[in-house]
């Protein structure tokens, strides 16, 4: 084949010898629009997973970069004049400038022909594939080739909010990787600094735009830009100076990163790698990673597939997912730093906890792996934060206390729609449902959303709290509970609104009855879908009937025994369809601004606060996002939910997202609620639940730990098993979990299975 290589970069450069070795008899040329010794980067970080793929693929080149790394194995955090240290993280850092003159000289050896300071114009590219066989677009960031053909590759640009500019420093932070954090009288700057030579280090100073703009900075040349950088991390830089390599850029140099994603990755005889396919954020430090792996996954499918288009289909297919997942782990550290200044605040511990775990790539007890001393510190101050003090077990396990309320421990058994009550009265599947639940060690049990009325339960299966009987079957459930174990109970309590008179769960989901459906009621005349029926805009004696509704429920609640209440007002139900603007079309005074659509949910929670003891705590669930953009409740103004429903005087909030609308569209993943809960609790300062594909005592222990929630739901995990909490404790070795008596065989048996490594059969 006769193969042009666009960009003189990792890519290209790696691309083209992984050709070669394939098949000598390929005519390869690397076409460079600058000189052999120009970059405009520092350092490149590899992992040793990626040195491993390098030798496997060509020993020779593998074996000279290797010569010119610099190891090092722990990462240092300075913040609130704190320096706070952990290890086992293992990173390998090389030049840019050392990498693609090593990567040339390769090249040549291996008869590859370069061709530097050699500007490819756009409307040239098209000669181009027509002269060669195969055209590799590796031209960057920036790239020309993509750009001509937009049409076919389809890409997606993100500029992201924080401004950066890449520095070098003869400081060479030889010691860790070092994050530093500085308050400054515009506002925080902070650097990501990383030795990659003996003498050198890469300084990427970052702020939010913001205080970029405060500074000035777009205003300054690069050197009056270095000189504030180098007066704002003076104490850090030992007398060293900031260096720039960046002189053909105009202005500071200062840019914003944009995170690329192509639709479609080849089209005819082009195909896309290195940053002209996809990007990902300097703070995870995977570009060059990405780079040279799809160069070796390249070359290898153009000499295993049947063709050309075969080998991009399957490079195409097996690469996005890598691209993804590590886009995925970009996306969450490049938001962190985005949203960096609601942690500065933070105590130091939970700060260093936070940043190290922002990809989500390390968990809880992978930090065990890489340095268990300082997590079993970490553990022990969190405790301490707990009134706990002396303790070292995880996060999941520490107390919490609202009002008068103490929990065992922190994972909650999420309210779950058992479809099973007879005329809103619960039966004995519930009593049997629940205690199972809270015999399983969880330190506190919802019940599922129970109703205020016969016409506010959303199916005919559904509990409700609105008859003596239901009040008295209650009360059998929570005085076995509190007799029994030492979980508390949660009541949830709600109003169907325009989803209501609709199938069972198992049935068809939000479908209306078949027959028997009766009246609903909801903010504005709006359906939940074409199928269901139009709801009662409710008027002024249905707001005060049903407000009276809701207050009487959690009379009935504190009489049952109830521990804590929580008002259900997610999930397009009668209190979400005014908060949201997607069903709430009122143009009186509960309709239009936020603080308008909250007036009525906010006069009910008022009422219910009022009518519910001052000792025991009250919880309200929210929708932090309707999954439809700007058009519905976005995470921005659920912060705004969360500050008026501190006003009336609640004590957490329970953090859900979604269901308000057919139009939704969630983006999955693990945690993937969690963001909206940790925006909240750091915003606000108010108490959190997170949930919402929470399935590990790794994820529980990361969401506590790093302050995103006080408290954490899990589901579907306590459906598949009611002793989830139990067998949690004993998977990672904690024995203190408090087993009902007539179970401690069993629990010593699984402690035993556990300490060696095996589970149940």
């Amino acid at each position: 084949m006769r193969i042009a290589c666009l960009g003189g970069g990792p890519a290209g450069l790696y691309f083209a010898i992984s050709m070669k070795l394939h098949d000598p008899g390929h005519d390869i040329v690397v076409i460079e629009r600058n000189r052999p010794d120009d970059t405009f980067g520092w350092g490149v970080v590899l992992s040793d997973e990626t040195l491993d793929n390098l030798a496997a693929n060509d020993a020779v080149s593998a074996a000279r970069i290797r010569e010119h790394f610099a190891y090092w194995d722990d990462i240092a955090v300075i913040h609130d004049g704190v320096k706070t240290v952990s290890t086992g993280h293992g990173f390998c850092g090389i030049g840019r400038q050392r990498l693609l003159i090593l990567l040339q000289e390769r090249a040549r050896e291996l008869g590859i022909e370069l061709r530097f300071e050699n500007d490819v114009p756009e409307e040239r590219i098209d000669d181009l594939r027509r002269e060669f066989d195969l055209v590799l677009a590796a031209d960057g960031l920036n790239s020309r080739t993509r750009q001509r053909y937009a049409e076919h590759f389809r890409p997606d640009i993100d500029v992201r909010a924080c401004k950066f500019v890449w520095l070098g420093t003869h400081q060479t932070f030889n010691d860790a990787f070092t994050f530093i954090f500085e308050k400054t009288e515009h506002g925080w700057v902070w650097a990501h600094a990383y030795q990659f030579d003996a003498d050198t280090a890469t300084f990427i100073v970052e702020c939010s735009e913001a205080t970029w703009q405060a500074f000035g900075f777009g205003e300054m040349s690069q050197q009056e830009s270095i000189a504030v950088c180098e007066r704002i991390f003076a104490r850090h830089l030992g007398g060293h100076a900031l260096m720039t390599n960046a002189h053909h850029i105009r202005g500071s140099a200062w840019i914003n990163f944009p995170r690329v994603l192509c639709e479609r990755w080849s089209f005819d005889n082009v195909v896309l790698m290195g940053d002209a396919a996809a990007t990902a954020h300097f703070s995870i430090g995977s570009g060059t990673k990405l780079a040279l792996e799809s160069a070796i996954a390249l070359a290898g499918y153009l000499h295993s597939e049947p063709d050309m288009t075969s080998a991009f289909a399957r490079y195409e297919e097996e690469r996005r997912t890598e691209v993804l997942r590590l886009q995925s782990a970009a996306r969450n550290s490049t938001e962190w730093f985005e949203q960096v200044e609601r942690y500065l605040d933070l105590d130091p511990v939970q700060f260093n906890y936070s940043l190290l775990t922002r990809s989500q790539r390390i968990s809880h007890e992978n930090l065990r792996l890489r340095d268990p001393q300082w997590l079993t510190s970490a553990e022990r101050w969190f405790q301490t934060q707990a009134n706990n003090e002396g303790s070292a077990r995880a996060p999941m396990f520490a107390p919490f206390r609202l009002r008068e309320m103490t929990l065992a421990n922190r994972v909650v058994v999420s309210p779950m729609a058992q479809y099973k009550a007879v005329d809103g009265r619960p039966t004995d599947w519930h009593f049997v449902h629940y205690a199972e639940r809270a015999k399983g060690g969880a330190g506190l049990v919802y019940i599922e959303m129970t109703c205020v009325s016969p016409e506010g339960r959303i199916t005919p299966g559904c509990p409700g709290l609105y008859a003596p009987e239901h009040e008295a079957a209650w009360k059998r459930l929570c005085d076995f509970v509190h007799a029994e174990t030492p979980a508390k109970l949660c009541a949830q309590i709600g109003h169907s609104g325009p989803k209501g008179s609709t199938q069972l769960g198992w049935q068809e989901m939000d479908a209306p009855l078949t027959e028997g459906n009766w009246p609903i009621l909801a903010a504005s005349a709006k359906p939940w879908s074409e199928r269901n029926q139009v709801p009662k805009a409710m008027d002024r004696s249905d707001m005060d009937r049903v407000r009276d509704e809701f207050v009487a429920a959690a009379q009935m609640a504190d009489r049952a025994g109830f521990d804590m209440l929580e008002v259900h007002a997610a999930h397009g139900y009668l209190l979400s369809s005014f908060i949201t603007p997607l069903t709430n079309r009122r143009d009186d005074e509960y309709g239009g601004s936020l603080e308008n659509r909250m007036r009525y949910p906010l006069e009910v929670i008022r009422a219910v606060r009022q009518a519910w003891p001052a000792h025991k705590p009250l919880s309200v669930r929210i929708s932090a996002n309707d999954w439809v953009g700007d058009e519905g409740v976005t995470p921005d103004e659920a912060v705004g939910i969360a500050r008026l429903l501190k006003t009336a005087e609640v004590d957490i909030v329970d953090v859900s997202a979604g269901q308000t609308s057919t139009r939704a569209r969630p983006m999955y993943g693990r945690m993937f609620q969690t963001p909206f809960s940790d925006r909240i609790r750091n915003e606000t300062g108010m108490a959190t639940m997170a949930v919402g594909n929470i399935y590990q005592a790794d994820h529980v222990n990361s969401i506590l730990m790093a302050g995103r929630a006080d408290l954490v739901c899990l589901a579907r995990p306590h459906l598949a098993d009611p002793y989830w909490t139990l067998h949690a404790a004993a998977g990672i070795g904690d024995g203190e979990c408090d087993w009902p008596a007539p179970y401690r065989a069993g629990r010593d048996q699984l402690q035993r299975l556990a300490e060696r490594g095996e589970g149940w059969t």
